[in-house]
């Protein structure tokens, strides 16, 4: 049997099979079956980012969002989850969050429902930091009002680092530079890695108990160490440091790491320096600027008693001219010179007067001369020919403007009048009986009389009846 052949011709498109039954889903719907999709398929994720746009609300919610260069997610922590650490969330920090990906049914929107943070890079160090610190800080080992202030002009401090570490250089180098006097007690320690922390704590307390034996007391003890990381400097973060330094009899200054760097030593501390040369610089700041008064006094001295010399000068000065302006002769040459001025107002007046009569005089003459006949007459004569020549030239201006608008109307007459428009060829067709002016063919019935004028004389005719 042979085959069917297959036509080359498509009619799918004008007879269309059956399409299957559609299932059409509400928005709430598909939002769920994503929701249920994603938290199986994703859950629970750690993801990092930089924190931006938070706001804490009054229900105790936080909601952020969590960025990196390429994209953002929206997060939220509620109120009972992560409280230890809650507080690391800030904006422009960048974190690590362990959450469960969901998705915000109301606004179609996914987001990352939050129950662990850490700090990004430092993780559980960081953690453990900020735990510290909040501990530290209720117990009072922050406050304020217990810091004492260092001594102004210290003569014997205690130096808490390591030995062969470069803070020590640093301090010495400026110690010598800028009050070489300074006596220093070394304790040596390890400032990094096991059991650094504990030798810190350790050669605090000796040298508190040095100076209690000694009869050279210290002034203070600057615990220092040069910068690292995090682990680095973890060392002077430890509990039992900053219970050392809280015990501590003797004031203590903290200088752990570069200027951005901040240690638990840092806030028990009596005082804090960004680096271990600002702290030498700061504790030699005394005895240094001392020197330097000392140094520039007698610059100073000669400035104020020229200063001085000056001022008192110019006192000596201002008596002297007090002294000329109250001179009997000064009082004299006054009177003098308000004589010459009397006397020059004197004659002023007498020529300012004589002036007043002569202009008076002239104007009476001038009044008398105006009020003559003759002169009055001659006057009224040469205004009575001035306004003759004047009425005369109005006049013709008048007619010369009449002429030359009348011949404008006549020609303008001339160009509207129906023989004008008859001379061009045109004629008027009128009802020979009414004299109505016949517009439109349809106006006329057969049998009506017309009569056409034209340019040289008129026709009269009759309308055809219909064929």
């Amino acid at each position: 049997m042979a085959k069917p052949v297959k036509s080359q011709w498509n009619f799918g498109e004008l007879f269309p099979t059956e399409a299957p039954a559609r299932k059409v889903l509400t928005v709430g719907e598909l939002t769920a079956q994503v929701k249920r999709l994603l938290e199986k398929q994703v859950g629970q994720v750690w993801v990092t980012g930089e924190v931006t746009n938070f706001r804490a609300q009054a229900s105790g919610h936080f909601y952020f969002t969590l960025k990196d260069a390429e994209s953002q997610l929206n997060c939220v922590l509620f109120r009972n989850e992560a409280r230890d650490s809650r507080g690391l969330l800030q904006d422009g920090r960048k974190v690590v969050l362990q959450g469960d990906l969901t998705i915000y049914e109301p606004r179609g929107q996914y987001q990352l429902r939050v129950t662990a943070v850490e700090l990004q890079g430092v993780g559980a160090l960081q953690l453990a930091f900020e735990k510290l610190k909040q501990k530290l800080n209720a117990e009072g080992l922050f406050a304020t009002e217990r810091k004492r202030p260092l001594p102004r002009y210290p003569q014997r401090i205690g130096l808490v680092t390591s030995p062969t570490g470069a803070a020590i250089r640093d301090v010495l180098h400026v110690v010598r530079r800028r009050n070489p006097g300074l006596e220093m007690a070394l304790a040596p320690c390890r400032v990094q890695g096991q059991g650094a922390a504990e030798e810190i704590a350790a050669a605090i307390r000796l040298l508190n108990e040095f100076n209690a034996k000694t009869k050279s007391p210290l002034d203070l003890i600057l615990v220092t160490r040069g910068g690292g990381s995090l682990e680095d400097l973890w060392a002077f973060n430890e509990e039992v440091v900053a219970r050392a330094i809280f015990e501590s009899a003797l004031p203590v200054m903290s200088a752990v790491g570069h200027e951005i760097d901040f240690t638990i030593s840092d806030f028990v501390a009596d005082a804090r320096a960004a680096t271990p040369s600002a702290a030498a610089e700061i504790i030699t700041e005394g005895v240094f600027a001392s020197c330097q008064f000392l140094s520039g006094a007698g610059d100073r001295m000669r400035q104020l008693f020229g200063r001085r010399l000056g001022e008192k000068g110019l006192q000596l000065e201002q008596c002297a001219q007090r002294l000329a302006r109250v001179h009997p002769r000064r009082r004299f040459n006054e009177w003098l010179q308000r004589l010459d001025d009397l006397r020059g107002s004197l004659w002023r007046c007498a020529r300012q007067g004589t002036r007043s009569q002569q202009t008076a005089w002239r104007n009476l003459r001038e009044r008398l001369m105006r009020v003559r006949p003759r002169r009055l007459l001659e006057q009224r004569g040469e205004l009575l020919q001035q306004e003759k020549r004047r009425l005369r030239e109005n006049v013709r201006h008048r007619f010369t403007s009449a002429q030359d608008r009348l011949a404008a109307l006549e020609t303008r007459l001339r160009l509207l009048a129906p023989e004008q428009v008859l001379a061009r060829g045109y004629s008027i067709t009128t009802d020979a009986v009414t004299g109505r002016v016949i517009r439109s063919a349809v106006e006329v019935k057969p049998g009506q009389r017309l009569r056409t004028r034209l340019k040289e004389g008129q026709v009269e005719s009759r309308v055809a009846g219909n064929e």
